[in-house]
């Protein structure tokens, strides 16, 4: 029974009808738990929606975390002490939790965590584990985080580097390291709000450089997510292939 319930909700495998209903339950459920997220006022139609959504979510972790030792192929208590600490079982625990307090109105210490009711944004994350296609992305992040890393870190030495010149060769125009850090960071990404500004003939030679550097930085990952991406339906495609000539 456990093994049909891990089959179901976590192994990948296409033929598996059960399996597709429902995945593509849980789209529709994590997409209606968000329409809550889109209005400022609170209504009681979502106050019902939230606690169907989440009563869902937690019947989700809870048959995730009894299959556990499925997925890790290990011992069942090593397993069931290794999900929760896993990213996902995270994600699925933070985008649970803000809800979860409304069934404790009269513990004025769990009032607090209303305070992460903005992090039920979370919940899109989740959208990642039931979309084949949210999938293929995934693994181009899992496969490329090497050279990802590095871009990382090079645009942030960019930032930094950045901030420290213009902080010093221009002082008058900001006030703070934190200001010469954001106008780092909108530089890089060229988009130029215009709010902080050098003024000085030093300062806008800086800011021409830091541009023409922040094109390249932000090049490098497009180029290395599209190379894996098509790499990934290369894949995705041989893979297909392969089924249907077995089929055959």
């Amino acid at each position: 029974m456990r093994k049909r319930i891990y089959e179901i909700i976590s192994a990948s495998n296409d033929n598996d009808k059960l399996k597709s209903v429902y995945d593509i339950f849980m789209i529709t459920v994590i997409i209606v738990s968000i329409i809550p997220l889109l209005f400022k006022q609170s209504l009681t139609a979502f106050d019902i929606i939230d606690k169907v959504c989440v009563s869902i979510f937690i019947i989700d972790y809870l048959l995730r975390w009894i299959t556990a030792d499925y997925k890790y192929s290990k011992s069942s208590v090593v397993s069931f002490l290794r999900y929760p600490f896993s990213f996902i079982a995270i994600i699925d625990l933070i985008s649970i939790l803000p809800s979860i307090t409304v069934l404790h109105q009269g513990f004025k210490l769990f009032r607090l965590l209303w305070m992460f009711r903005a992090v039920r944004v979370f919940r899109t994350f989740k959208l990642f584990r039931y979309s084949k296609n949210a999938q293929i992305i995934v693994n181009i992040f899992k496969r490329e985080k090497g050279p990802l890393s590095y871009v990382l870190i090079l645009a942030i030495s960019y930032i930094i580097i950045s901030a420290l010149v213009i902080f010093n060769v221009e002082p008058d125009s900001f006030d703070t390291f934190f200001d010469a850090i954001y106008w780092a960071t909108v530089s890089l990404t060229t988009v130029g709000y215009g709010d902080i500004y050098p003024v000085t003939q030093i300062g806008r030679v800086v800011t021409m450089i830091s541009s023409l550097f922040g094109v390249a930085v932000v090049a490098l990952p497009a180029g290395i997510i599209t190379a894996g991406y098509m790499d990934e339906l290369d894949n995705v495609t041989k893979v297909k292939n392969e089924e249907f000539d077995i089929q055959d």
